[in-house]
This record gives C-alpha cells, sequence and structure tokens, in this order.
C-alpha cells in the first residue's frame, strides 16, 4: 500500500490538581484550541485539506469518546491536547486529555477506556473505506519515486480486495490522502488498544483483572519485543521503549477495585482484542 506524499498514540493519565477558578479556566482553554490550530495547519501542509479534516475527526472523536464518558462519571477531564508536528508521514504526534482526578470504580475505567477506540473507529473506518473507493490501481514501478510503503492490517487488505478486487500482479494501490488518514486512524486504535500501562487497552485490562494486568503487562510487553525481533521492524523497539518510559507498565487504581464488572464488559474486551489483531500492521512502513 502506498501513501501519496501529503504516531500516534493516546494517553488518558490520571492526575489529582485543584479546581480551578473561571480566570485559570479560560487560560486552560486556550492552549487546547491553538494546539488544535497548529495541528491541523501542519496536518493540512503534510497532507492537504482532505486528510487534515479526516485525520483531525478521527483523533477528535476518539479523545471526545475519553472526555464525555468521563464527565459522564462526573471525572473531572480535560479538553484534548493535539500535538502538531511539522514532520511527515503524520504531521501530528495525536492527542491526550488529561484526567484530574481518580476514576471512581473499574466499570468507569473500562468505559472510559473503550469509549475513546470506538469512536474514533466509528470515523476511521468509514474513512478508510471511502479513501480506498477514492484510491488509484497502479503499476508498481511507478511507486518509487511517489511516497510511502505502507504495511496492510487485516481488515485494511479485506476492504482493497472488496472494492478493488485482488489487485494484478505488479500493480499496488496509491492511497488518497482521505484513505490514508483512514488507514493511519486504524493504526492509531490498533496502537491504543494493546493492553500495556496506560493506553486504553490497559485501561481495558486493569478494568478486567485489576490484580493479574501487571503480569499481563509485561507477558504482552516482552512478547511484542519478540515479535519486533521477528519481523525485523526496529520500529515497535524505539516505540515500546516509550510506553516503558511513560507508564513503567504500571497503572493508577481506582477508588473502588472490588466493585465487580459485567460480563457484557468482558465481550467487549474481547472484542476490542479481536479488531487489535486485525486492524495491527505488523511493519507499518517498508522500505
Amino acid at each position: 500500500m502506498i501513501s501519496e506524499p501529503s504516531f500516534l498514540t493516546d494517553f488518558t493519565t490520571t492526575s489529582l490538581l485543584p479546581i480551578p477558578n473561571k480566570r485559570e479556566h479560560r487560560k486552560r482553554l486556550m492552549l487546547p484550541l491553538i494546539l488544535f490550530t497548529l495541528t491541523v495547519l501542519t496536518t493540512t501542509l503534510v497532507g492537504g485539506l482532505a486528510y487534515s479534516v479526516s485525520l483531525i475527526l478521527i483523533l477528535l472523536c476518539h479523545e471526545m469518546g475519553h472526555y464525555l464518558t468521563a464527565r459522564y462519571y462526573n471525572v473531572p477531564a480535560s479538553l484534548p491536547y493535539f500535538i502538531p508536528s511539522p514532520l511527515p508521514p503524520f504531521g501530528t504526534f495525536g492527542a491526550v486529555i488529561k484526567m484530574e482526578g481518580r476514576i471512581p470504580n473499574r466499570k468507569a475505567l473500562f468505559d472510559i477506556g473503550i469509549m475513546g477506540p470506538a469512536l474514533g473507529l466509528a470515523v476511521a473506518l468509514p474513512a478508510a473505506i471511502v479513501g480506498i473507493s477514492l484510491s488509484k490501481v497502479i503499476e508498481i514501478n511507478d511507486s518509487a519515486s511517489i511516497g510511502l510503503q505502507l504495511g496492510d492490517s487485516i481488515i485494511f487488505s479485506l476492504i482493497v480486495k472488496f472494492i478493488h478486487g485482488s489487485l494484478p500482479e505488479g500493480t499496488d494501490i496509491l492511497l488518497h490522502p482521505v484513505g490514508f488518514a483512514g488507514w493511519s486512524g486504524l493504526l492509531i486504535t490498533a496502537l491504543n488498544l494493546l493492553p500495556l500501562g496506560q493506553l486504553d487497552g490497559g485501561h481495558i485490562i486493569y478494568a478486567l483483572f485489576f490484580k493479574r494486568s501487571s503480569s499481563i503487562y509485561w507477558f504482552i510487553f516482552l512478547g511484542l519485543i519478540f515479535f519486533a525481533i521477528i519481523v525485523d521492524y526496529w520500529g515497535w523497539l524505539f516505540f515500546l521503549t516509550f510506553i516503558y518510559l511513560m507508564t513503567r507498565l504500571r497503572h493508577p487504581p481506582t477508588m473502588d477495585d472490588e466493585k465487580p464488572i459485567e460480563i457484557k464488559r468482558f465481550v467487549l474486551g474481547i472484542l476490542a482484542i479481536i479488531f487489535l489483531i486485525i486492524s495491527f500492521p505488523p511493519v507499518p512502513f517498508m522500505t
């Protein structure tokens, strides 16, 4: 898969901060707005307006899923902080929110953790479908000077095959900017669903298996290191190092870890892991 010339991770962190007064509240609104504007500019410069609008919408829906669910459970949360980057291929390093207090129980933690990927996916998947529909089939020889060689996930490959059929030998897809935004959105969702620390997947695992979550984090972490060596993609090692330094593979407790989780949330957790598997590209970028 090739992107036209034109990391996203999301950390929902928790901290104990004082409630700001009105003046402080207005000041704190300014930074998210400024960062959002800069991210619109950098993503537009990197990939064009169609790419920027699509990717920003995916990121915004992802973060608002966390924000609105946190507010539903009366957990104070900041507006999304977008992180602009002038560098290709994405033009942004994603977005984060900060929750200003402890989460009441594991049910709330699960819902806050899963709603971000769910709403982000609700936009990323249609963007991928529309973008692939607008994409062109080209000769591979023409792709060398066009853009990035993108790795395929299972779900992205299925969408390509459904829309364009089996590609003739010697051809590939030149992704439309909206298609690249959809591909990026699926990658973002997959990365955030990794069951590590305070990623969304880490929230889900802690909510479901809180006493065993630390062991699961380390099992997945070491497994991904082995996986990175097997597929010979060292970018995963840099990503895992970053995650470890940011979270130490730990998760703060909720206010009531003993409150049980319903079976339906275990089912949703399993579905989230299945989606992680089918949307995870073993090698995102190829040379």
